[in-house]
């Protein structure tokens, strides 16, 4: 789960977590909260990554909003 206020551009997402997104693509969703004040808005992304990070990588940074274009609001 990543938490971001809205109007962020970007989420970091770590190696590790990529990597067992694109190990088990079909068990894998992440969640993406987006935070405004008090008022939470969960989104779900089914298949979130399309390639590994590079060898030397620790994280990625994604644009968001392409991001969340593929996201669903529940389960």
């Amino acid at each position: 789960m990543k938490g971001r206020v809205v109007g962020a551009e970007t989420v970091t997402v770590t190696k590790n977590e990529i990597m067992a997104g694109l190990n088990k693509p079909e068990d894998f969703i992440l969640a993406v909260v987006e935070v405004d004040g008090e008022s939470t808005t969960p989104r779900y992304v089914r298949k979130p990554f399309k390639t590994e990070p590079d060898f030397a990588a620790t994280s990625v940074n994604y644009n968001l909003r392409e991001l969340l274009a593929t996201a669903t609001e529940a389960l």
